[in-house]
Order: C-alpha cells, then sequence, then structure tokens
C-alpha cells in the first residue's frame, strides 16, 4: 500500500501530543460499556471484540448472512434477481443494537469523535483478501456517498464522509470526493427497493475530482449501513458511467 497523510508529520504529531493531554485531563469512556480509556478511542477493545463482524456465510453480493452451513460462495434470493452496477458490497459488521447505536450517535448526535472507532471495525472488511487486496495493491481510492446540501446544512457533516476519512489513515488509501448529489429525496425508511431505485435515480453526479477518475481500475465506495443496496447502485452506476471499470462497497454494518 502507498502511504498517504492528511496533515504534515510534525503536525499530526502535534495533535497526537494534544490528545493525549487531554485525556490526561478528560479522559474517554466508552460509548458501549462506560470504561475509561485513553489514546482517543470511545469504544473499549472488550466491546471492539465483542461486537458482532459478518462472518461466513454471507451473500456475496450484499454480504446478508446466514445461519447454518453453505458451501462455498453463493448469492441471497434478494441478490439472485437483482442487478446492481457495484461489483459486491462487503458489510465488516452484521446487524447489531450496539454497532447500530454508535451510527446513530455519528449521524444524528454529531457524534464526529466516533468516525476513527467506527472505521477501525470497518477496515475488518478488507480482510476479505481475495476480493479487496486489489484495491489495497493499486492504491483505489475511497469514494464517500455524498449528501445533499440541504441536509449537509442542517447536520454540519456527512457521516460517509467522515467514516472515509478515518478509514484513510488506516488503509492509506486516498479519500476522493468524486460524486455529488444533486437532488434531494425524500426519506427511504418505508419505501421498498424498487420505489428506493425510482427515487434515487438521477439524484447523484460525477465532482470535478470525480471526472479525473474516468478508466480508473476501481474504487471503494464508502457508507455507514448496507439495507436495500439502492443509494449505493445508484452511486456506482453513475461512477461507473463515468468508465470506472469496478466498483466495490464497503460499510461498517449490514442493515
Amino acid at each position: 500500500m502507498s502511504s498517504r497523510t492528511k496533515t504534515p508529520p510534525e503536525s499530526g504529531r502535534w495533535m497526537r501530543f494534544f490528545g493525549r493531554l487531554l485525556d490526561l485531563i478528560f479522559p474517554c469512556a466508552c460509548r458501549l460499556c462506560g470504561a475509561e480509556l485513553h489514546g482517543g478511542s470511545y469504544l473499549c477493545e472488550n466491546c471492539r471484540v465483542d461486537l458482532p463482524h459478518l462472518q461466513a456465510p454471507f451473500c456475496a453480493t450484499c454480504g446478508e448472512m446466514f445461519d447454518g452451513e453453505i458451501g462455498g460462495a453463493f448469492d441471497c434470493p434478494n441478490c439472485r434477481d437483482s442487478e446492481f452496477a457495484f461489483e459486491f458490497a462487503r458489510p465488516a459488521m452484521k446487524h447489531d443494537s450496539r454497532t447500530r447505536e454508535l451510527i446513530h450517535d455519528l449521524k444524528y448526535h454529531r457524534g464526529t469523535h466516533l468516525a476513527r472507532d467506527l472505521a477501525r471495525l470497518a477496515v475488518s472488511a478488507f480482510d476479505d483478501d481475495q476480493r479487496l487486496q486489489p484495491a489495497l495493491n493499486e492504491s483505489w481510492p475511497l469514494v464517500p456517498v455524498p449528501l445533499h446540501w440541504q441536509r449537509l446544512r442542517v447536520r454540519h457533516f456527512n457521516q460517509a464522509d467522515e467514516i472515509a476519512r478515518a478509514l484513510s489513515e488506516i488503509t492509506h488509501l486516498p479519500v476522493v470526493r468524486a460524486l455529488k448529489r444533486i437532488r434531494s429525496t425524500s426519506t427511504q425508511t418505508r419505501l421498498s427497493r424498487h420505489q428506493r431505485q425510482k427515487n434515487l435515480h438521477g439524484a447523484f453526479a460525477l465532482t470535478r475530482k470525480g471526472t479525473a477518475l474516468e478508466k480508473a481500475p476501481g474504487v471503494v465506495l464508502i457508507d455507514d449501513v448496507f439495507t436495500t443496496g439502492s443509494t449505493v447502485h445508484e452511486c456506482a452506476r453513475v461512477l461507473r458511467k463515468s468508465g470506472i471499470q469496478k466498483v466495490i462497497v464497503v460499510t461498517v454494518m449490514r442493515g
């Protein structure tokens, strides 16, 4: 992997020093169990290990986990009848109330300090060596799913962007904000997959940086949760239309 940094080494050293100093004065506590922490983390090692990571067998396309023994790669019934613009989605965590709580704190309670811990969970998706190794070897960019400017003005940050930036520090893959949301869409919570795809059609476009990725071998699309795949499908469709050869989706959790 090529090494890329967001801040000059000296600046990063001072930021880490002041971070440790603040931890001594105002110790952090684990968001889930309340244990005292140091070093800028908000999730203790015990809770991190205890959270349920995605394990085989799971759908090769969407990451939906299944009980029992299934030999070899397989697609779930939903994915067998669907065509996606992305190669596959690889959530790091299975659906769990505690992981969902961390994500909700980031999204709805402005818990941007949790992005680093969520990225530490998300990076386990890259343990899927055979399928994600090309992204690491060829330094594919991390592309966060964008928010519409109206929602961004209310929230003040994009959770996918925060996770992508923290993930970049771990993987050394560059972050490229290749997409923008050009149309505000209604909430998708109660919509079916077909309704979601219709709702999202034409909602995304390439940025100038995205245009510069034309004919790139691949990108890793980053989001917090994979639910039906409608959002990342539409994002991947726009990226693939520009000439990008492959789009892989990495999310913190399978919804």
